[in-house]
């Protein structure tokens, strides 16, 4: 604590408001506090800090408030701020989607039913929010099973008449487009439609058994196989947002569930009673927080551009500030909205639903993070192992050599940094002073070029050292690329695979090293190996295209592509070039006595 902090502290008002920690003048962590001298003063006084305010009282240099009048008040400067600033030690949701709508303009004389974004006061009926784009895409995919409405965007009706579409030929739309059915018609699909997205399944399924026994009893099955199909499509569709309670209810239910590291929140969505979906949102670091701030913290963020629901039940909360968080998402709904921290009952059941999820997602993120950590680090630590390094490699460079019986031979070098992949370090090289299909001689001149830009830079521009070289070959070709390596200055650990059973070679070592294949260090050499000989390949690739294509008229030095356009355009063919005069080049169109001059050199090489 330095002097300026220890002077601040002494005139700290008992007054609400928020603080901004500072560190080097950038604020790092804003909070909030019925009273400032009490809140601000323990982190420097008090000793039993989590881990994380540890960490963020280390690197404060310095402090400023704002006063306010209610905590409430100080609750609305914070969320503001935070938002503002985004400061590293406060909880930050990276998640800014908007969850979808359905869209109903009942205006219309023939609405059609359109995804929205948003929910705007235009007079049209939504419905949802509907949680991810998997709700969406199988409510709308039922609908046009169910109801023949159109998907078109002609701006109905029109003077002129369009053909009948695809969809009306197979019963998927009515067509008003082309007056195949009156506005009462469409309009008696369309309330079906609402009564549907409104939750009234039961009236809708209901005609539609009146209509397949019906069917049935006609003898007309196709039909009433149809009708039995869209009654599926519907019990589907009720199965994957079954209720867990009787009544209409709209809640947002929130829950925490956390380790020795992190923690994961959960919030599920109830609307007209029934579970549309849910969202897990991983929040690292906090883990050793105190739960009720950690969970105020995030349903601040989590509503910042969201609107509440008109219940929001949580597990536990700090009794100070629940009802200052209540009044503050009755502002943000612009209605009545109710805060509840459930007991027993069915609330409380929802509750303890939702931490199941959110434990079930922490565990989740975990275990991936797990496989993603031995593919990668957990990788390149037994890589070490294997081959003997002390250190562990973050930088793995991996060399491939590529051409066509000798032709446009090229090499490629990928990098992988800490077992991952790093696109942006990859280079091409086009092999320069090897004639024909020399891998050997090939290799020694990339691995002599790579260095070199380490150790002596040509053009300023100095490329890192590797921890760790890899070549697709045998021990002849680790030769050849590490001789190269030490001629250029520099001395990095190198080995070489061969592909015949994965064998791995080191310099000055006879016997190969063969590893288990289930083993994440053969699988990260082969994921670099691979890698190396796709670029290399696809690179040579677009040369070899590239040359097919060539014209032998780029060979002619001061020719342009202008001059090669006209010069055929003129004469037609490359022969006709060849066989022409100097008379006949100069009254070719672009063409002087420099550029005929050039030609004629050229078309007459020995003359």
């Amino acid at each position: 604590m330095n002097d300026q902090i220890a002077r601040k502290l002494r005139l700290l008002p008992d007054s609400p408001g928020c603080y901004q920690m500072k560190e080097n003048g950038k604020i790092i962590y804003v909070g909030k506090a019925i009273n400032l001298k009490n809140r601000v003063r323990s982190y420097f006084h008090g000793r039993d800090h989590t881990p994380k305010v540890a960490a963020m009282v280390s690197h404060i240099d310095d402090f400023d408030i704002i006063l306010c009048r209610t905590n409430l008040e100080a609750l609305i400067l914070e969320c503001n701020l935070i938002k503002l600033h985004q400061p590293y030690y406060n909880i930050l949701l990276k998640d800014d989607k908007h969850y979808p709508y359905i869209r109903l303009d009942l205006k219309d004389m023939f609405p059609r039913v359109t995804l929205a974004r948003r929910q705007e006061s235009d007079g049209a009926r939504y419905f949802g929010p509907y949680i991810g784009a998997t709700a969406v895409k199988d409510v709308l995919d039922t609908l046009r099973k169910l109801f023949p409405m159109r998907t078109c965007k002609h701006n109905l009706p029109e003077k002129k008449l369009q053909r009948p579409c695809i969809n009306y030929e197979i019963g998927r739309c009515l067509g008003p487009c082309c007056n195949k059915c009156t506005k009462e018609e469409y309009r008696q699909v369309v309330d079906r439609v609402v009564q549907f997205l409104g939750g009234k399944y039961q009236e809708i399924t209901a005609d539609l058994r009146r209509d397949m026994q019906s069917a049935a009893m006609k003898l007309e099955f196709e039909k009433a196989a149809r009708i039995r199909d869209q009654l599926n499509d519907i019990e589907g569709l009720m199965q994957r947002q079954q209720a867990i309670q009787v009544s209409g209810a709209e809640q947002d239910v929130f829950a925490l569930w956390g380790d020795d590291m992190d923690c994961m929140a959960q919030v599920m969505y109830v609307r007209r009673g029934r579970i549309v979906g849910g969202d897990s949102f991983a929040l690292p670091g906090e883990g050793r927080e105190d739960r009720g701030e950690v969970l105020f913290d995030f349903i601040l963020q989590f509503y910042d551009e969201r609107k509440p629901a008109r219940e929001v039940l949580c597990p536990h909360l700090p009794d100070e500030i629940a009802g200052d968080l209540e009044a503050w998402l009755r502002q943000k709904r612009q209605g009545a909205c109710t805060l509840v921290i459930p007991k027993r009952g069915d609330k409380r059941a929802l509750v303890l639903l939702s931490e199941k999820n959110a434990r079930d997602a922490l565990q989740k993120r975990n275990a991936k993070q797990q496989v993603q950590h031995e593919r990668t680090i957990g990788a390149c630590e037994s890589l070490a192992k294997a081959i003997g390094l002390q250190n562990t490699p973050r930088r793995i460079e991996g060399f491939d050599i590529s051409n066509t019986q000798g032709a446009l031979s090229v090499a490629s070098m990928v990098v992988f940094l800490d077992g991952a992949p790093a696109p942006k370090e990859y280079r091409h090289y086009r092999i320069k002073t090897v004639e024909g299909a020399n891998d050997f001689a090939s290799m020694n001149e990339v691995l002599g070029r790579r260095f070199k830009r380490s150790m002596n830079p040509e053009s300023g521009e100095k490329w890192p050292l590797p921890d760790l070289v890899l070549i697709d070959g045998g021990p002849e070709q680790l030769a050849f690329a590490r001789k190269a390596m030490l001629d250029a200055g520099a001395d990095v650990p190198m080995f070489g695979l061969a592909e015949r059973l994965e064998a791995i070679y080191l310099p000055g070592r006879e016997e190969p090293i063969l590893l288990d294949h289930h083993t994440p260090a053969l699988h990260l050499i082969q994921r670099i190996r691979d890698e190396a000989h796709r670029f290399a390949i696809t690179h040579h690739r677009g040369l070899r295209e590239k040359n097919a294509t060539r014209s032998v008229l780029e060979d002619i030095p001061g020719i342009g592509a202008a001059r090669r356009r006209a010069l055929l355009q003129y004469f037609k063919s490359v022969k006709a070039i060849r066989e022409a005069d100097m008379d006949a080049l100069l009254a070719c169109p672009k063409m002087n006595k420099t550029a005929a001059e050039a030609v004629w050199q050229w078309a007459h090489p020995q003359g």
